[in-house]
């Protein structure tokens, strides 16, 4: 199956009052790599998001933030410098007595000094709010991979087009290939009678059995039915449900491995023309095929 690597999701969950947001985006990798930031006291629980992520995703650069609002009672708590405090209202009843205010020291003007009243981190109970967490995340999850499938299909037809231009670019290569005796026969007979200028008789036997030789040295018959089987395999892998990208990634290096022994082999300029647009077409190819999962 062709999936994309490139894709952005986001989902927003709320149970009672926690509210948790998750935002994905995925990038391309040879693995799967994941990058992830929690709100702080979330930290325990990083290990069950990145094995969700690895059930779902198999290859890709993951950044994941996750977001958590909670509105819950227990979510804040407050608590008193009692020492500062006092501290401060004995300045301030020193200040009221030295000017002689008889201006009454109020509550509000003790806990305007910073640091009064001040904030205390609560024990977040992470088994109350993973439940919300997991939800968001898996509907994240799921918005990504049909995003992936959705720039995947896009690159299967692609792919699809380019594999039909190579088994046709095969076909002529084999049809290039052919009579190979007959054509090394005639260009030795050629070039034989440049070099002598018709003065000396070569005996036809020995230039076909040259040619003949030749013939089986340029002889590309194998790596024609190699590179047929890599053609219905590529479109196998693709169909496959399974993720593609790896393998491939490994048979484009067949290809490319089957087209450099036909080039060295090839005789004739036609195929060596053919052979050339072939690796310039298997290139484009493995670059679509890094975005593949």
């Amino acid at each position: 199956m062709i999936n994309s690597m490139t894709a952005y999701a986001r989902s927003e969950k709320t149970e009672t009052s926690i509210t948790a947001m998750v935002e994905i985006r995925s990038y391309n990798s040879k693995n799967l790599d994941i990058s992830l930031r929690t709100p702080h006291g979330y930290e325990s629980l990083e290990s069950r998001i990145k094995e969700m992520i690895s059930q779902q995703l198999s290859r890709g650069r993951i950044e994941i933030q996750v977001r958590i609002k909670d509105e819950s009672e227990n979510a804040f708590s407050f608590e008193v410098d009692q020492s500062k405090a006092k501290a401060y209202y004995q300045v301030l009843s020193d200040l009221k007595n030295l000017l002689q205010m008889q201006e009454e020291i109020r509550l509000d003007m003790i806990t305007a000094s910073a640091g009064i009243i001040r904030p205390v981190e609560t024990e977040k109970d992470l088994e109350l709010h993973w439940p919300v967490i997991a939800c968001s995340l898996s509907d994240a999850l799921e918005n990504l991979k049909k995003m992936r499938e959705k720039e995947g299909a896009f690159l299967e037809k692609d792919l699809l087009e380019r594999m039909d231009g190579i088994e046709q670019s095969i076909q002529e290569i084999e049809a290039l290939s052919e009579n190979l005796v007959l054509s090394y026969k005639q260009q030795l007979e050629e070039r034989i009678a440049a070099l002598t200028k018709g003065v000396i008789e070569i005996d036809a036997a020995r230039i076909s059995q040259e040619a003949a030789f030749l013939a089986d040295r340029s002889d590309i018959a194998e790596e024609i039915v190699r590179s047929r089987s890599h053609v219905k395999q590529f479109r196998e892998i693709m169909a496959d449900p399974e993720p593609a990208g790896r393998k491939l990634n490994f048979l484009l290096q067949e290809f490319n491995r089957e087209f450099n022994t036909m080039g060295a082999k090839a005789g004739k300029t036609e195929i060596s023309h053919t052979i050339v647009n072939v690796k310039s077409e298997l290139e484009k190819i493995r670059e679509q095929v890094q975005n593949v999962e």
